[in-house]
């Protein structure tokens, strides 16, 4: 990890990568919706992305594809799988600031699963993350107050699909490189998804093309944008920068889409990073 200014200005400059990426990847996705359901859109985004990956992986670090982690690549991508599917359908349900507010609840969902199934011990940091997570959702979702529909619970389980990966990829972390995660992301992905693509087949113009590719490069930045800010900076100045994809997916839906910037939605993505933030400070104090 850099020190200093410089590796603030480097993770900076890389989650800026990340931050265009998923904004135009949520275009890209929202846009070919209009004439391709989302498993034939994830799977022609990964047909297309997989090559790329592979060219920078041959050129940036060579024997990417090797690894021993078979069954948590497989139980990672499972769930991803299903996570990604979830969030692209619920692109073409909701607002897009709402989607990516509903995905801030990742870490909620992955601190949940590592209490209930890796035993991980619930100290007073993480006890507050998972509370003002889980108020943060109520603010969003507003059970009782607006119509709790099928976008909504997509959003939901593409977060939860999300909370799965997150913990596994710790896992992975140890032993394998970003590439490496990333390769056998898209390959199992490729696999997973070309029966269910299949099946839901619509034929498509050349005119869907472009958007494609721009997901199929957005889709790899994004990943390697956040990858290394955490390499050159603190989690806990990287996650402030993260949470700054909900004001500009707000602006990008208010200008391409005429979409309106819910308060409700942006505090409750607030006390949900506020908690994250909290719970990492006291980690970093032991």
């Amino acid at each position: 990890m850099a020190s200093g200014n410089d590796g603030l200005a480097r993770a900076a400059g890389w989650m800026g990568l990340a931050l265009l990426s998923f904004a135009a990847l949520a275009v890209s996705a929202r846009e070919s919706l209009a004439a391709m359901s989302p498993a034939q859109f994830l799977f022609l985004r990964t047909l297309l992305g997989l090559p790329l990956l592979v060219g920078l992986g041959v050129l940036l670090a060579p024997g990417f594809m090797r690894t021993r982690r078979w069954r948590l690549h497989l139980l990672r991508n499972l769930f991803h799988y299903g996570g990604q599917l979830c969030w692209i359908g619920a692109i073409g349900l909701l607002p897009l600031a709402l989607v990516f507010a509903l995905e801030f609840t990742t870490p909620v969902w992955a601190a949940l699963l590592a209490l209930v199934f890796l035993g991980e011990r619930l100290g007073r940091g993480r006890l507050v993350a998972l509370v003002a997570g889980l108020i943060g959702v109520l603010l969003i979702t507003r059970p009782g107050l607006q119509p709790f529909d099928a976008g909504m619970a997509l959003g939901l389980l593409a977060a939860l699909g999300f909370a799965v990966t997150m913990v596994a990829t710790k896992g992975l972390t140890r032993h394998d490189s970003v590439f490496t995660i990333l390769f056998w992301m898209l390959t199992i992905q490729l696999l997973l998804g070309l029966p269910v693509a299949l099946w839901v087949w619509q034929p498509i113009g050349w005119s869907e093309l472009p958007w494609l590719l721009v997901a199929a490069v957005t889709g790899i930045s994004a990943h390697l944008g956040v990858a290394n800010a955490f390499r050159h900076a603190d989690a806990t100045l990287v996650l402030p920068m993260d949470f700054l994809r909900l004001p500009l997916i707000a602006l990008v839906g208010a200008l391409c889409y005429g979409e309106g910037l819910d308060p409700w939605v942006l505090g409750g993505g607030v006390l949900i990073l506020a908690g994250n933030l909290y719970s990492l400070r006291r980690e970093r104090r032991g």
